[in-house]
Parts: C-alpha cells; sequence; structure tokens
C-alpha cells in the first residue's frame, strides 16, 4: 500500500488507516489478529481512543486495554505501526480539555497501552469552555516529556484549530473529520482547504457513513454502485477511494472487524478512480451539477 507523510512530519503511514473504536468487545487473540492483518495490508496507522469501550462491559479505555493486551503479549507490533489515541471526552461534562485533565488522560492512556509513548495525541472534542491557549500547555508539555511525537485534533472546526495552532510550540499534523460520500461537508467547510494550506493530514472518520452506506438508498448509493460496476469494485471500496481521491490526500480510517474485510478494503488504496467518477458523486451528494 502506498504510504503517504503524516501531515508535515517525516512519518510516514498507510493511505488507509485502521481505527479501534470496536475493540472493547474483542479478546486478545481476536484483536492480535486484527491489527496483524491491518499492518501486512499497509495499514500502519493505528488509531484508537481512551472513550471507545464506554457502555460495554469494560466501559472507558476498554479499547485501548485491549490494543495494549495485544502490544504487551506481541511488543515486536510497536515498532511496525503509528500508534495514535485521543482524550479529551469526558462522559459527564462532557469535554474536558483543562491541562490537569488532559495530561492525566495522557497517563492513564499509556497505561492501558502498555508503551511508553504514542506517535500522535489528538483532542478528541473541543472543550469551549477551556482556553486554548491551556489545552496547548499540555500538548505542549507531553511532546517535550516524549509522551507523544505529534499532536492533532479531532472534530475541531478551521477557526477553532488554528486558534489551538496559535498557542502551540509545534504544528498539528492531523485533524478527524467526518467524511464520506454521504457526509461531505469537509470539502465545503474549509476543513479539507486548511489541511492543504497547514500541510496537515485529514485523517476521515466513519468513511463508509458508519454503517448507513448499506443501508440507504438514493442517488449517491446509485453512482457508488455504478461505479463498484465499472470497476469491478464494491459500494465500499469505492466510498473508500472518494474520500481519498480529494487534492488534501485524505487518509480514511476503518473500523471493520472483521479479517477479510480488512484485506478486501485494502484494494481500495490501488482503485483508479477518475476525476470526473469522483465529481459524479460530488453531484449526486449535491444533487445538481457542478457550477
Amino acid at each position: 500500500m502506498i504510504q503517504l507523510l503524516l501531515g508535515s512530519s517525516d512519518v510516514k503511514v498507510g493511505a488507509i488507516g485502521y481505527g479501534c473504536w470496536r475493540f472493547a468487545g474483542s479478546s486478545t487473540k481476536e484483536a492480535d489478529s486484527k491489527i496483524r492483518t491491518a499492518l501486512d495490508c499497509g495499514m500502519t496507522l493505528i488509531d484508537t481512543a481512551d472513550i471507545y469501550g464506554l457502555g460495554e462491559p469494560r466501559g472507558f479505555g476498554g479499547a485501548e486495554d485491549v490494543l495494549g493486551d495485544v502490544l504487551r503479549a506481541s511488543p515486536d507490533l510497536r515498532s511496525q505501526m503509528v500508534l495514535a489515541t485521543k482524550g479529551g471526552i469526558d462522559a459527564k461534562r462532557p469535554y474536558n480539555s483543562t491541562y490537569d485533565y488532559l495530561m492525566a488522560a495522557m497517563d492513564q492512556s499509556l497505561l492501558r497501552l502498555k508503551t511508553d509513548y504514542v506517535d500522535l495525541y489528538q483532542i478528541h472534542r473541543p472543550d469551549i469552555t477551556t482556553p486554548m491557549s491551556e489545552t496547548a500547555r499540555a500538548l505542549n508539555d507531553m511532546v517535550k516529556a516524549g509522551k507523544t511525537k505529534y499532536v492533532g485534533v479531532s472534530n475541531f472546526t478551521v477557526s477553532q484549530t488554528r486558534a489551538l495552532q496559535a498557542h502551540l510550540n509545534t504544528q498539528l499534523v492531523s485533524t478527524q473529520p467526518e467524511f464520506s460520500p454521504l457526509h461531505q461537508e469537509p470539502i465545503t467547510d474549509g476543513t479539507l482547504d486548511w489541511c492543504q494550506e497547514s500541510s496537515a493530514t485529514a485523517l476521515a472518520w466513519s468513511p463508509l457513513a458508519g454503517g448507513r452506506l448499506f443501508s440507504e438508498k438514493g442517488a449517491v448509493i446509485d453512482t457508488l454502485d455504478r461505479l463498484a460496476e465499472t470497476h469491478n469494485s464494491t459500494r465500499g471500496n469505492i466510498a473508500l477511494a472518494f474520500t481519498m481521491h480529494h487534492g488534501a490526500d485524505v487518509i480514511p480510517i476503518i473500523g471493520t472487524q472483521k479479517t477479510e474485510r480488512i484485506i478486501e478494503s485494502a484494494k481500495a488504496a490501488e482503485l483508479p478512480l477518475t476525476a470526473r467518477e469522483f465529481y459524479d458523486i460530488v453531484e449526486a451528494y449535491r444533487g445538481k451539477k457542478m457550477p
């Protein structure tokens, strides 16, 4: 799989990432198989978050805990991946990006992941009650202490991202927006433009629209199916190829729990979607021709 630079860093990651938001329900053996399959396919960015697992038997931190068990059992896997996690969601508050909270959240994530550092730490959602300068101080200290190499954001508006960047000693290397054929707002809200302006990487979450891609009907679905037939591919892989065809070099993060689906999804990185076909999907979403 083609490898792309992660933002302005010198670290390369696969054109498709693998997300662990459903790992809390996996055994260590099952999770190990999924991680190894993803890495073997070239999906070197492994993305998780401390909130994943809330509402499930393992609870808050459950997904990190399972991934940590995998890394403890097979330490060699750690050097094969670019490990990313997120913090800042407090189920009660509901968002907390204060200095003390984030520093404690980072330490707890490292304990659950059984590692001394993560490659990328991201603020999961903006906490609008905390000054960006305070959030930035936490991120700056995490980098200074070697707890993370790089920092990023998730679900931030462009203006929020710029406000945080103004107080950072390091460049934000990533932002995580929701982006799929059924959710194309990052094209028009400035997110993907900001990525190209700042050389940051967009890590698209829910690139298959949270499963809606396979349950809904409409012009977008019809277009995806037509293109799938043209390319002898699948609806899902056309959707992944769509996100990757934007000029911002978006990296979609898949979260399937089936190894055969991981292998199948990897084919999307080589799918020769044309610009005309990309715009076909955009036009189907907007319900009109491009102006």
